[in-house]
Protein backbone atom coordinates (compact mmCIF):
# COMPACT_ATOMS: atom_id res chain seq x y z
CA UNK A 1 0.00 0.00 0.00
CA UNK A 2 1.37 3.84 -1.01
CA UNK A 3 1.59 5.87 2.04
CA UNK A 4 0.06 9.37 1.54
CA UNK A 5 1.33 12.35 4.00
CA UNK A 6 -0.64 13.28 6.68
CA UNK A 7 -1.23 16.40 7.87
CA UNK A 8 -1.75 18.33 11.03
CA UNK A 9 -5.38 19.60 12.27
CA UNK A 10 -5.15 23.34 11.50
CA UNK A 11 -7.28 25.64 10.75
CA UNK A 12 -5.80 26.24 6.76
CA UNK A 13 -6.71 21.60 6.83
CA UNK A 14 -9.56 22.06 8.49
CA UNK A 15 -11.34 23.50 5.16
CA UNK A 16 -11.52 20.60 3.31
CA UNK A 17 -13.64 18.69 5.80
CA UNK A 18 -15.93 21.75 6.13
CA UNK A 19 -16.41 21.25 2.71
CA UNK A 20 -17.29 17.83 2.51
CA UNK A 21 -19.57 18.09 5.52
CA UNK A 22 -21.65 20.42 3.59
CA UNK A 23 -22.23 17.92 1.48
CA UNK A 24 -22.27 15.17 3.78
CA UNK A 25 -25.03 17.31 5.59
CA UNK A 26 -27.13 17.23 2.11
CA UNK A 27 -27.18 13.56 1.79
CA UNK A 28 -27.82 13.02 5.31
CA UNK A 29 -30.94 15.85 5.61
CA UNK A 30 -31.82 13.93 2.40
CA UNK A 31 -32.95 11.50 4.54
CA UNK A 32 -34.17 13.29 7.45
CA UNK A 33 -36.10 15.61 5.72
CA UNK A 34 -37.96 13.63 3.55
CA UNK A 35 -38.86 10.50 6.41
CA UNK A 36 -41.09 12.96 7.85
CA UNK A 37 -42.78 13.99 4.72
CA UNK A 38 -43.01 10.01 3.87
CA UNK A 39 -46.65 9.86 5.41
CA UNK A 40 -47.78 12.47 3.05
CA UNK A 41 -45.66 11.46 0.12
CA UNK A 42 -47.07 7.54 0.33
CA UNK A 43 -50.97 9.54 0.39
CA UNK A 44 -50.12 11.72 -2.67
CA UNK A 45 -48.84 8.51 -4.46
CA UNK A 46 -51.83 6.41 -2.80
CA UNK A 47 -50.36 3.90 -1.49
CA UNK A 48 -50.25 2.46 2.50
CA UNK A 49 -48.13 4.33 5.05
CA UNK A 50 -45.94 0.98 5.05
CA UNK A 51 -44.10 1.86 2.48
CA UNK A 52 -42.59 4.70 4.74
CA UNK A 53 -39.61 3.33 5.67
CA UNK A 54 -38.96 2.04 2.73
CA UNK A 55 -37.85 5.30 1.27
CA UNK A 56 -34.73 5.20 3.68
CA UNK A 57 -34.19 1.40 3.11
CA UNK A 58 -33.81 2.37 -1.04
CA UNK A 59 -31.34 5.06 -0.48
CA UNK A 60 -29.28 2.60 1.50
CA UNK A 61 -29.33 0.46 -0.89
CA UNK A 62 -28.51 3.14 -3.26
CA UNK A 63 -25.39 3.53 -1.21
CA UNK A 64 -23.95 -0.17 -1.01
CA UNK A 65 -24.37 -1.24 -4.59
CA UNK A 66 -21.91 1.12 -5.95
CA UNK A 67 -19.29 1.45 -3.21
CA UNK A 68 -17.49 -1.67 -4.89
CA UNK A 69 -16.66 0.61 -7.76
CA UNK A 70 -16.51 4.07 -6.54
CA UNK A 71 -13.63 3.48 -3.49
CA UNK A 72 -11.15 1.32 -6.37
CA UNK A 73 -12.00 4.46 -8.96
CA UNK A 74 -10.98 6.81 -6.54
CA UNK A 75 -7.57 4.87 -6.18
CA UNK A 76 -6.88 4.82 -9.62
CA UNK A 77 -8.16 8.34 -10.92
CA UNK A 78 -8.12 10.13 -7.51
CA UNK A 79 -9.93 11.08 -4.78
CA UNK A 80 -10.94 14.80 -5.85
CA UNK A 81 -12.36 13.94 -9.18
CA UNK A 82 -14.87 10.74 -8.00
CA UNK A 83 -16.07 12.86 -5.48
CA UNK A 84 -17.01 15.98 -7.45
CA UNK A 85 -18.54 14.13 -9.95
CA UNK A 86 -20.91 12.52 -7.30
CA UNK A 87 -21.57 15.38 -5.73
CA UNK A 88 -22.62 16.65 -9.32
CA UNK A 89 -24.84 13.23 -9.59
CA UNK A 90 -26.65 13.48 -6.55
CA UNK A 91 -27.69 17.22 -7.41
CA UNK A 92 -28.87 15.96 -10.49
CA UNK A 93 -30.87 12.89 -8.89
CA UNK A 94 -32.40 15.40 -5.89
CA UNK A 95 -33.96 17.51 -8.90
CA UNK A 96 -35.26 14.99 -11.43
CA UNK A 97 -37.23 13.02 -7.97
CA UNK A 98 -39.22 16.15 -8.66
CA UNK A 99 -41.27 14.50 -11.90
CA UNK A 100 -41.70 11.01 -10.55
CA UNK A 101 -45.74 10.25 -10.43
CA UNK A 102 -45.90 7.06 -8.68
CA UNK A 103 -43.98 5.32 -5.08
CA UNK A 104 -42.05 3.03 -7.43
CA UNK A 105 -40.40 5.75 -9.45
CA UNK A 106 -39.82 7.62 -6.75
CA UNK A 107 -37.85 4.88 -5.07
CA UNK A 108 -36.26 4.36 -8.09
CA UNK A 109 -34.75 7.72 -7.24
CA UNK A 110 -33.96 7.35 -3.84
CA UNK A 111 -32.04 4.72 -4.59
CA UNK A 112 -29.86 6.32 -7.45
CA UNK A 113 -29.92 9.52 -4.45
CA UNK A 114 -28.41 7.15 -2.15
CA UNK A 115 -24.97 6.87 -4.55
CA UNK A 116 -24.28 9.98 -2.34
CA UNK A 117 -23.56 8.06 0.91
CA UNK A 118 -21.21 6.16 -0.85
CA UNK A 119 -19.45 9.37 -2.22
CA UNK A 120 -18.81 10.41 1.51
CA UNK A 121 -18.07 6.82 2.71
CA UNK A 122 -16.00 5.47 0.54
CA UNK A 123 -14.34 8.19 -0.88
CA UNK A 124 -14.59 11.43 0.98
CA UNK A 125 -14.15 8.98 4.31
CA UNK A 126 -10.81 7.85 2.95
CA UNK A 127 -9.42 10.66 2.18
CA UNK A 128 -10.36 12.11 5.77
CA UNK A 129 -8.58 9.27 7.19
CA UNK A 130 -4.93 9.74 4.46
CA UNK A 131 -5.00 12.97 5.06
CA UNK A 132 -4.82 13.25 8.80
CA UNK A 133 -3.14 11.50 11.39
CA UNK A 134 -4.81 9.15 13.29
CA UNK A 135 -6.10 11.11 16.27
CA UNK A 136 -6.95 14.00 13.96
CA UNK A 137 -8.70 11.70 11.99
CA UNK A 138 -11.23 10.85 14.58
CA UNK A 139 -11.43 14.55 15.64
CA UNK A 140 -12.49 15.11 12.48
CA UNK A 141 -14.83 12.51 11.82
CA UNK A 142 -16.35 13.43 15.30
CA UNK A 143 -16.59 17.23 14.18
CA UNK A 144 -18.03 16.01 11.03
CA UNK A 145 -20.53 14.18 12.44
CA UNK A 146 -21.84 16.89 14.86
CA UNK A 147 -21.98 19.36 12.37
CA UNK A 148 -23.86 16.45 10.22
CA UNK A 149 -26.17 16.16 13.19
CA UNK A 150 -28.06 18.97 12.22
CA UNK A 151 -29.85 17.25 9.60
CA UNK A 152 -31.66 15.13 11.77
CA UNK A 153 -32.33 17.61 14.02
CA UNK A 154 -33.21 20.16 11.68
CA UNK A 155 -34.79 17.68 9.25
CA UNK A 156 -37.72 16.98 10.85
CA UNK A 157 -38.79 20.35 12.05
CA UNK A 158 -38.37 21.20 8.33
CA UNK A 159 -40.26 18.66 6.95
CA UNK A 160 -43.05 19.10 9.06
CA UNK A 161 -43.18 22.83 8.01
CA UNK A 162 -43.22 21.63 4.41
CA UNK A 163 -46.20 19.20 5.15
CA UNK A 164 -48.03 21.50 6.90
CA UNK A 165 -47.48 24.77 4.89
CA UNK A 166 -45.56 24.28 1.23
CA UNK A 167 -45.09 21.01 -0.80
CA UNK A 168 -42.26 18.47 0.44
CA UNK A 169 -40.59 19.02 -3.85
CA UNK A 170 -39.24 22.26 -2.18
CA UNK A 171 -37.25 20.00 0.17
CA UNK A 172 -35.49 18.21 -2.88
CA UNK A 173 -34.66 21.68 -4.17
CA UNK A 174 -32.95 23.09 -1.11
CA UNK A 175 -30.92 19.86 -0.83
CA UNK A 176 -29.88 20.18 -4.13
CA UNK A 177 -28.78 23.85 -3.69
CA UNK A 178 -26.88 22.73 -0.84
CA UNK A 179 -25.23 20.05 -2.27
CA UNK A 180 -24.21 22.12 -5.36
CA UNK A 181 -22.71 24.84 -2.89
CA UNK A 182 -20.57 22.29 -1.69
CA UNK A 183 -19.13 21.20 -5.15
CA UNK A 184 -17.27 24.65 -4.59
CA UNK A 185 -15.80 24.05 -1.60
CA UNK A 186 -14.17 20.89 -2.53
CA UNK A 187 -13.05 22.05 -5.41
CA UNK A 188 -11.33 24.45 -3.82
CA UNK A 189 -9.63 22.99 -0.60
CA UNK A 190 -10.26 19.31 -1.09
CA UNK A 191 -6.37 18.17 -1.82
CA UNK A 192 -6.06 16.39 -5.10
CA UNK A 193 -3.95 13.30 -4.32
CA UNK A 194 -4.00 10.09 -6.24
CA UNK A 195 -1.87 6.71 -5.43
CA UNK A 196 0.49 5.22 -8.16
CA UNK A 197 -1.51 2.50 -8.87
CA UNK A 198 -0.96 0.83 -12.65
CA UNK A 199 -4.21 -0.04 -14.50
CA UNK A 200 -5.04 -3.63 -13.78
CA UNK A 201 -8.25 -5.93 -15.24
CA UNK A 202 -11.10 -6.12 -12.97
CA UNK A 203 -10.51 -9.15 -11.80
CA UNK A 204 -7.67 -7.60 -9.60
CA UNK A 205 -10.24 -5.52 -8.07
CA UNK A 206 -12.36 -8.27 -6.88
CA UNK A 207 -9.01 -10.08 -5.41
CA UNK A 208 -8.41 -7.16 -3.47
CA UNK A 209 -12.04 -7.64 -2.05
CA UNK A 210 -11.22 -11.10 -1.44
CA UNK A 211 -8.38 -10.03 0.52
CA UNK A 212 -10.02 -7.45 2.60
CA UNK A 213 -12.63 -9.71 3.44
CA UNK A 214 -10.88 -12.53 4.59
CA UNK A 215 -9.00 -10.28 7.09
CA UNK A 216 -10.85 -11.63 10.48
CA UNK A 217 -9.99 -8.32 12.02
CA UNK A 218 -11.50 -6.16 9.20
CA UNK A 219 -14.74 -8.17 9.84
CA UNK A 220 -14.96 -7.51 13.31
CA UNK A 221 -14.58 -4.08 13.22
CA UNK A 222 -17.02 -3.77 10.70
CA UNK A 223 -19.39 -5.73 11.69
CA UNK A 224 -19.81 -3.56 14.98
CA UNK A 225 -20.64 -0.67 13.02
CA UNK A 226 -24.08 -1.71 12.12
CA UNK A 227 -24.51 -3.20 15.45
CA UNK A 228 -23.67 -0.12 16.71
CA UNK A 229 -25.56 2.16 14.68
CA UNK A 230 -28.28 0.44 13.14
CA UNK A 231 -30.69 1.00 16.73
CA UNK A 232 -30.66 4.89 15.62
CA UNK A 233 -30.96 4.28 11.97
CA UNK A 234 -34.23 1.96 12.89
CA UNK A 235 -35.66 5.32 15.07
CA UNK A 236 -35.00 7.42 12.10
CA UNK A 237 -36.24 5.20 9.77
CA UNK A 238 -39.26 4.42 11.66
CA UNK A 239 -40.12 7.30 14.06
CA UNK A 240 -42.48 8.63 11.77
CA UNK A 241 -44.95 5.58 12.38
CA UNK A 242 -44.14 4.95 16.01
CA UNK A 243 -44.57 8.70 17.22
CA UNK A 244 -46.96 9.89 14.52
CA UNK A 245 -49.25 7.10 13.56
CA UNK A 246 -48.86 5.06 16.70
CA UNK A 247 -48.95 7.47 19.10
CA UNK A 248 -50.52 10.20 17.78
CA UNK A 249 -48.03 13.01 17.45
CA UNK A 250 -48.45 16.01 15.52
CA UNK A 251 -45.83 16.90 12.69
CA UNK A 252 -44.11 19.43 15.23
CA UNK A 253 -44.22 17.19 18.39
CA UNK A 254 -42.79 14.25 16.25
CA UNK A 255 -40.15 16.83 15.17
CA UNK A 256 -39.13 18.14 19.01
CA UNK A 257 -38.77 14.64 20.12
CA UNK A 258 -35.75 14.29 17.90
CA UNK A 259 -33.52 16.73 20.07
CA UNK A 260 -32.81 15.26 22.93
CA UNK A 261 -32.35 11.92 21.11
CA UNK A 262 -29.84 13.27 18.43
CA UNK A 263 -28.75 15.66 20.96
CA UNK A 264 -27.44 12.72 22.92
CA UNK A 265 -25.26 11.62 19.61
CA UNK A 266 -24.00 15.60 19.07
CA UNK A 267 -22.83 15.23 23.58
CA UNK A 268 -21.27 11.78 22.74
CA UNK A 269 -19.11 13.16 19.74
CA UNK A 270 -18.06 16.12 22.12
CA UNK A 271 -17.62 14.01 24.73
CA UNK A 272 -14.88 11.81 22.37
CA UNK A 273 -13.15 14.74 20.97
CA UNK A 274 -12.38 15.91 24.73
CA UNK A 275 -11.39 12.76 26.22
CA UNK A 276 -9.52 11.66 22.79
CA UNK A 277 -6.17 12.16 23.91
CA UNK A 278 -6.65 10.96 27.73
CA UNK A 279 -7.87 7.35 27.06
CA UNK A 280 -5.89 4.82 25.46
CA UNK A 281 -7.26 4.88 21.63
CA UNK A 282 -10.43 2.08 22.04
CA UNK A 283 -11.57 2.80 25.79
CA UNK A 284 -14.16 4.99 24.76
CA UNK A 285 -15.77 2.10 23.09
CA UNK A 286 -15.81 -0.11 26.15
CA UNK A 287 -17.44 2.63 27.73
CA UNK A 288 -20.33 3.46 25.17
CA UNK A 289 -21.67 -0.12 24.13
CA UNK A 290 -22.68 -0.92 27.56
CA UNK A 291 -24.22 2.54 27.95
CA UNK A 292 -26.28 1.77 24.80
CA UNK A 293 -26.84 -1.98 26.15
CA UNK A 294 -28.62 -0.15 29.04
CA UNK A 295 -30.58 2.35 26.55
CA UNK A 296 -32.29 -0.79 24.97
CA UNK A 297 -33.26 -2.32 28.48
CA UNK A 298 -34.78 1.02 28.91
CA UNK A 299 -36.85 0.85 25.31
CA UNK A 300 -37.86 -2.87 26.48
CA UNK A 301 -39.30 -1.29 29.66
CA UNK A 302 -41.05 1.37 28.33
CA UNK A 303 -42.82 -1.55 26.00
CA UNK A 304 -43.47 -3.43 29.36
CA UNK A 305 -44.52 -0.17 31.63
CA UNK A 306 -47.15 1.44 28.90
CA UNK A 307 -47.81 4.64 31.01
CA UNK A 308 -43.90 5.40 31.06
CA UNK A 309 -43.75 4.62 27.21
CA UNK A 310 -42.55 7.81 25.66
CA UNK A 311 -40.17 8.63 28.87
CA UNK A 312 -38.31 5.52 27.95
CA UNK A 313 -38.45 5.39 24.62
CA UNK A 314 -36.99 9.03 24.38
CA UNK A 315 -34.48 8.06 27.54
CA UNK A 316 -33.16 4.54 25.54
CA UNK A 317 -32.88 6.42 22.43
CA UNK A 318 -30.78 9.04 24.05
CA UNK A 319 -28.85 6.52 26.28
CA UNK A 320 -28.24 4.35 22.77
CA UNK A 321 -27.19 7.81 20.47
CA UNK A 322 -25.06 9.04 23.71
CA UNK A 323 -23.05 5.72 23.45
CA UNK A 324 -23.15 5.45 19.36
CA UNK A 325 -21.70 9.19 20.03
CA UNK A 326 -18.21 8.33 21.74
CA UNK A 327 -17.70 4.91 19.82
CA UNK A 328 -18.62 4.74 16.16
CA UNK A 329 -15.58 7.38 14.93
CA UNK A 330 -13.30 4.74 16.86
CA UNK A 331 -14.74 2.10 15.74
CA UNK A 332 -14.88 2.82 12.09
CA UNK A 333 -11.02 3.99 12.31
CA UNK A 334 -9.87 0.67 13.28
CA UNK A 335 -12.06 -1.16 10.52
CA UNK A 336 -10.40 1.43 8.06
CA UNK A 337 -6.81 0.67 8.63
CA UNK A 338 -7.69 -2.68 9.29
CA UNK A 339 -5.99 -4.14 6.00
CA UNK A 340 -3.32 -2.93 3.48
CA UNK A 341 -4.77 -2.76 0.97
CA UNK A 342 -5.66 0.62 -0.56
CA UNK A 343 -7.89 2.68 1.20
CA UNK A 344 -10.34 3.39 -1.23
CA UNK A 345 -10.69 0.01 -1.45
CA UNK A 346 -10.86 -0.89 2.51
CA UNK A 347 -13.73 2.25 2.39
CA UNK A 348 -15.94 0.91 -0.47
CA UNK A 349 -15.62 -2.68 1.74
CA UNK A 350 -16.69 -0.72 4.99
CA UNK A 351 -19.76 0.86 3.40
CA UNK A 352 -21.12 -2.24 0.91
CA UNK A 353 -20.52 -3.88 4.55
CA UNK A 354 -22.88 -1.41 6.48
CA UNK A 355 -25.29 -0.18 3.61
CA UNK A 356 -26.27 -3.73 2.77
CA UNK A 357 -26.19 -4.16 6.46
CA UNK A 358 -29.17 -1.19 7.29
CA UNK A 359 -30.66 -2.09 3.84
CA UNK A 360 -31.30 -5.72 5.72
CA UNK A 361 -32.15 -5.20 8.86
CA UNK A 362 -34.40 -1.92 8.07
CA UNK A 363 -36.38 -3.84 5.96
CA UNK A 364 -36.93 -7.20 8.38
CA UNK A 365 -37.77 -5.19 11.15
CA UNK A 366 -40.50 -2.96 9.03
CA UNK A 367 -41.99 -6.40 8.05
CA UNK A 368 -42.07 -7.09 12.16
CA UNK A 369 -42.99 -3.94 12.89
CA UNK A 370 -46.03 -4.53 11.19
CA UNK A 371 -47.31 -7.23 13.17
CA UNK A 372 -45.04 -7.05 16.62
CA UNK A 373 -45.09 -2.90 16.64
CA UNK A 374 -42.77 -1.57 19.11
CA UNK A 375 -41.64 -5.19 20.70
CA UNK A 376 -40.18 -6.00 17.20
CA UNK A 377 -38.11 -2.51 17.34
CA UNK A 378 -37.22 -2.63 21.05
CA UNK A 379 -36.23 -6.18 20.62
CA UNK A 380 -34.16 -6.10 17.74
CA UNK A 381 -32.25 -2.77 19.32
CA UNK A 382 -31.16 -4.76 22.33
CA UNK A 383 -30.35 -8.07 19.89
CA UNK A 384 -28.03 -5.71 17.81
CA UNK A 385 -26.34 -4.48 20.84
CA UNK A 386 -26.03 -7.52 23.08
CA UNK A 387 -24.56 -8.87 19.61
CA UNK A 388 -21.39 -6.72 19.63
CA UNK A 389 -20.42 -8.05 23.31
CA UNK A 390 -19.24 -11.65 20.98
CA UNK A 391 -16.82 -11.42 18.19
CA UNK A 392 -16.33 -7.42 17.90
CA UNK A 393 -15.31 -6.97 21.32
CA UNK A 394 -12.92 -9.64 21.38
CA UNK A 395 -11.73 -8.27 18.62
CA UNK A 396 -11.07 -5.20 19.84
CA UNK A 397 -9.74 -6.65 22.92
CA UNK A 398 -7.17 -8.05 21.12
CA UNK A 399 -6.82 -4.59 19.19
CA UNK A 400 -5.96 -2.96 22.12
CA UNK A 401 -3.82 -5.48 23.58
CA UNK A 402 -1.51 -4.85 20.71
CA UNK A 403 -1.36 -1.81 21.04
CA UNK A 404 0.00 -1.39 24.36
CA UNK A 405 2.93 -4.06 23.02
CA UNK A 406 3.44 -1.85 20.52
CA UNK A 407 3.91 1.12 23.12
CA UNK A 408 1.18 3.03 21.37
CA UNK A 409 -1.33 5.21 23.51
Amino acid sequence: MQKVQTATLNRATLMFPLALVLFEFSVYIGNDLVQPAMLAITKDFGVSSSWAPSSMSFYLLGGACVAWLLGPLSDRLGRKKVLLAGVIFFVLCCLLILLTKNIESFLALRFLQGIGLTVISAVGYAAIQETFEERDAIKVMALMANISLLAPLLGPVVGAFLIDHISWHWGFVGIAFLAFLSWFGLKAKMPDTKLSIPRQPISYILDDFKQVYKNKRFLGMTLALPMVSMPLMLWIALSPVILVEELGFSSMQYGLAQFPVLGGLILGNIVLIKIIDKLALGKSVLIGLPIMLLGTVVLIAGVIWQDYLIWCLIAGMTLISFGEGISFSVLYRFALMSSEVSKGTVAAAVSMLLMFSFFIIIELVRVMYEQYHLWAYSVACFVLIALWFSFPRSMLKQILKERVEQGRF
